[in-house]
């Protein structure tokens, strides 16, 4: 049979069909990704005392998952290109299924923390291709805008759904569970996707990797994401912060060099050179940085300074979940379609500023509906913000390079949340120490801290804004990229 290029297949209504129960496929690995990440941290406390870590231990459960996911990512995406998305797709959920049963049966530290790093092995083989995959099933701008609303729902979905569902399977049963859970929505997953997702051939392991490259990118990554997370317990201008952000930093300018003049880069260089690539990436490290943080701290302001039990501070988290997700499932692609995804974009990013700068004026003694509940409103936001980012940057890949531009896009998530987590952590926790030394009591204190973090992360949208006003171009409607044609897939007539 001959080749036909198309999204699926030759017969539309098949084809139509297939798309979307593609992207359930899709949305599905997704929700068990970020559910995993944030059931994991309400489970900590009890895994601790289970398998006997030290404080400073415990922090690798979540570390360990997060240097191989965002080291990997890039690599992950190039690999895509070349042995095939859904190739790797499949592999990657079968590992990170294969993890998460190792991590339930772990009987000691070592252990959970290995299975954890495979699981971030597994995530970033399988996510570093799926908005790749997704750009090629949905050419049309209204479908595909609709189709990203519905992908970004699931993320909010999973981890609302991961912070409730981690207390109760805690409690009910026990942190086992946590990790239990991935392996039937795995198989699951594995077994739909062979069915549902386009089988287009990658464009071939002869046309080279570049190992050099991947190893310096990688290594580079890795380091980079180390350096980032251990800042909280070394400081800023520690010799081991600043050396290893050097040789990070070495390492990473090494690999651009390597782009530029090897003959099969591993990231051709000419990507970064689209305006809505490079633009939307930078916007959503700003802004990621900005909103995990406070997924992060408005959670740790809740129980230590609030009181708040796990399964409290998850319910009351609850409201932003939703209206982020219902804001994505339902505003944001008819939002995209009538005004463009930059006006959108700089939309949400205005309410998530507002939320931000709402925080800044948090008291000792929050009252709930008044203090509270209008942030979770405004962060609605984020429901706007990552759809309309996800059209922008993805809008900028060529056909060739749309596993590429789906692992950047990806790698450029978890340095964002990375950094802002560590960043902001550590402002907030230097803010607090300085007030304690002053001899105010540990809830003002606390307060204190968590305002100067919130203030911080305002005026990284602040910064984000300013980026995507400046530098984003709204995609014309037939026309998905500057520099090519919109992505397609290459498959075999059945």
């Amino acid at each position: 049979m001959s080749p036909t290029t198309t999204p699926l297949g030759p017969d539309a209504g098949t084809a139509s069909r297939s798309r979307w129960l593609a992207l359930g496929v899709l949305s599905a690995a997704m929700l068990m990704t970020i559910l995993d990440g944030s059931i994991v941290t309400v489970a900590m406390p009890a895994i601790q005392t289970d398998l006997g870590f030290s404080p400073t231990g415990l922090s690798w459960m979540v570390n360990a998952y997060l240097i191989a996911f965002g080291g990997l990512l890039l690599l992950a995406g190039r690999l895509g290109d070349l042995i095939g998305r859904k190739t790797m797709f499949l592999a990657g959920n079968a590992v990170f299924t294969a993890a998460s049963l190792l991590a339930g049966a772990s009987t000691g530290p070592g252990m959970v923390i290995a299975a954890r790093f495979a699981q971030g092995v597994g995530s970033a083989m399988a996510s570093s291709v799926v908005l790749g995959i997704l750009v090629t099933l949905f050419t049309e701008p209204g479908e595909r805008a609709k189709a990203i609303g519905i992908f970004s729902f699931t993320g909010a979905a999973g981890a609302s759904i991961g912070q409730v569902l981690g207390g109760v399977l805690t409690d009910a049963l026990s942190w086992h569970w946590i990790f239990f859970i991935n392996v039937p929505i795995g198989l699951a997953t594995i077994a739909l996707a062979i069915r549902a997702l386009p089988g287009g051939r990658g464009d071939g392991l002869a046309r080279g990797a570049d190992v050099i490259g991947a190893v310096l990118v990688t290594g580079g990554l890795m380091l980079g994401i180390y350096t980032v997370v251990k800042i909280e317990e070394y400081g800023w201008l520690a010799a081991h912060t600043l050396g290893l952000g050097a040789i990070s930093l070495a390492l990473l300018a090494a690999f651009f060099v390597r782009q530029a003049t090897a003959r099969t880069p591993l990231m051709p260089l000419r990507i970064l050179r689209s305006r809505n690539v490079s633009g939307a990436n930078v916007v959503q490290m700003l802004a990621l940085s900005a909103m995990f943080a406070f997924q992060i701290l408005v959670a740790l302001y809740m129980q230590k300074v609030l009181g708040y039990g796990a399964l409290d501070t998850g319910l009351a988290m609850l409201p932003a979940a939703v209206t982020i997700g219902g804001v994505s499932l339902f505003v944001s692609a008819r939002l995209s379609t009538r005004f463009g995804a930059r006006a959108v974009l700089l939309a949400g990013l205005a309410l998530l500023l507002g939320a931000m700068g709402w925080l800044t004026r948090v008291p000792v003694d929050a009252h709930y509906v008044t203090d509270l509940l209008p942030v979770m409103l405004l962060i609605a936001g984020g429901g706007l913000v990552l759809p309309a980012l996800t059209a922008l940057g993805m809008s900028g890949a060529r056909a060739d390079d749309a596993g590429l531009a789906s692992g950047l896009f990806s790698t450029t998530q978890q340095i964002g949340m990375a950094v802002g987590v560590a960043v902001l952590s550590t402002l907030a926790a230097s803010r607090t120490g300085t007030l304690l030394a002053s001899g105010v009591d540990q809830a003002s204190a606390l307060t204190g801290g968590y305002r100067l973090a919130f203030g911080t992360a305002a005026g990284l949208l602040v910064a984000a804004f300013a980026v995507a006003a400046i530098v984003l171009r709204r995609p014309t409607p037939d026309v998905a990229s500057e520099d090519a044609p919109p992505a397609e897939v290459s498959v075999q007539n059945a």
